[in-house]
């Protein structure tokens, strides 16, 4: 059991650390913080928190920094974190206006979360197996060409344009369409081969050709929707925090590692606050372990899709970031579902 005079002078270490990143002292504790009791108890609670593992000395100096078991700690007794200000708000609602499309919302959520953190942020797309078809969409775009449109729940949109070689009938083409959104509206599009088992045989022979090239396109872009991805901004900003890993490189490494980041953000679950949290040697991925991971699950339709984060080193503002993370989750949500 870790007395609360502990755990304030843990709190106040942590938060003097992430501000300074320099060591913090007993001195320094007493002339910043007003805990009521003298230098020398300070001391006391420090050599507490280090038998305990949650801060050490990183040299021979007087000062300690947190440990990954420290920061945890610290974390797991937020009662609260940081609200976004008005103008934050204000600037996230603006910068999500007048999206287009799945591709453009992803890309401006993920840059606005790096600017809000100052941290490598990340999106993920959301998963084949948690999208349904909403529409397709069946357009001639010139006297042989027909651009297919696939539009899913979740917002995304894919378009290619098929060559059929042969004049388009405009009949043809709108009973094409109209079989193919009455078969597929609200089909998972880990469905949709199975569901169009057969569904040649319902044109005349003539027709079958047109039809087999359009199904080929349409199983391609759903093929498309299988290749799970994230999206990372801010890459760069890690090198400005160089100071903070013994070395940058392995952790530019793991992050260009896709499949290795979509296991370990798939697998974190949410914590307090909405958001999911992994510290230090908590990341099981080789050249993370100076890193600290918070994510948050977006939402379509109420069910969550796939999750948005941050990645940064330890050493980084939790009382705010995990407020930016829920927040930005939250308003992705409501972007993808108006």
């Amino acid at each position: 059991m870790i007395p609360e005079r502990s755990l304030e002078v843990l709190r106040a270490i942590v938060h003097d650390y992430i501000e300074s990143n320099e060591p913090v002292g007993s001195k320094s504790l007493v002339e910043r913080h007003a805990f009521g009791v003298s230098a020398a108890t300070i001391r006391n609670d420090m050599a507490f928190l280090e038998d305990e593992e949650l801060i050490h000395a990183p040299h021979t100096s007087a000062g300690r920094v947190p440990t990954d078991k420290g920061y945890r700690l610290f974390v797991d007794r937020l009662n609260e974190v940081k609200p976004l200000t008005g103008a934050e708000k204000q600037a996230i609602e603006s910068f999500m206006q007048g999206s287009a499309d799945l591709d453009d919302v992803l890309g401006r959520t993920v840059r606005l979360l790096s600017q809000l953190t100052n941290q490598v942020a990340m999106v993920q797309y959301p998963t084949l197996g948690k999208s349904m078809v909403q529409t397709v969409e069946l357009i001639p775009v010139s006297e042989t060409r027909l651009l297919l449109i696939l539009v899913t729940d979740s917002g995304r949109v894919q378009q290619h344009v098929i060559e059929l070689g042969e004049s388009i009938d405009p009949l043809f083409t709108a009973e094409l369409r109209a079989k193919l959104v009455a078969a597929l509206t609200g089909v998972a599009l880990t469905s949709v081969a199975q569901k169009l088992n057969g569904f040649v045989d319902g044109f005349v022979a003539t027709r079958t050709g047109q039809v087999n090239l359009v199904l080929e396109t349409l199983f391609d872009q759903v093929d498309a929707n299988r290749q799970e991805k994230i999206i990372l901004s801010g890459t760069s900003k890690l090198a400005r925090r160089e100071g903070d890993f013994p070395s940058i490189s392995p952790v530019l490494e793991a992050i260009e590692e896709q499949v290795v980041l979509l296991k370990l953000i798939t697998e974190m679950q949410t914590e307090s606050h909405g958001v999911g949290i992994r510290i230090g040697r908590e990341n099981n991925v080789e050249g993370l372990s100076n890193t600290s991971i918070l994510v948050s699950g977006y939402e379509n339709g109420g069910n969550e899709i796939a999750k948005i984060g941050v990645i940064g080193p330890t050493r980084m503002d939790y009382y705010s970031n995990i407020a930016a993370v829920s927040a930005v989750a939250r308003y992705l949500t409501k972007t993808l579902g108006s």
